[in-house]
């Protein structure tokens, strides 16, 4: 599972990096707020992918559970607010269940 973390948090680096240029040069300020909101909570969750890769081999399922919802969490909160900065819709719960993932995933970091 190592290197399942380490790759997803490398591609969700590079996902920041490239919907941060596009919020920079091509979005209008409703639809940048949104990305750079969604941005904020994407990259450092990023890192801690990474982060979980390199204590996955010691860290066992404890690790993997919290690469789970650090992963599902970037996805479901900053997704949602990509949808919704490219669409005008909202997704609901999906946000706040995304943020509770992601505050699983550090709960089980903290483990």
């Amino acid at each position: 599972m190592q290197r399942l973390w380490m790759a997803l948090g490398a591609l969700s680096g590079l996902v920041s990096v490239a919907l941060a240029a596009l919020a920079a040069h091509a979005l209008a300020p409703p639809a940048r707020l949104l990305v750079q909101e969604g941005l904020a909570m994407q990259f450092p969750h990023a890192l801690a992918l990474l982060a979980v890769g390199l204590w996955a081999p010691r860290g066992g399922r404890l690790a993997d559970a919290a690469g789970a919802g650090l992963a599902l969490g970037s996805v479901l909160f900053c997704g949602e607010l990509y949808v919704h900065a490219a669409s005008g819709v909202s997704l609901g719960v999906v946000a706040p269940l995304g943020g509770t993932c992601l505050m699983a995933g550090w709960a089980l970091l903290a483990l």
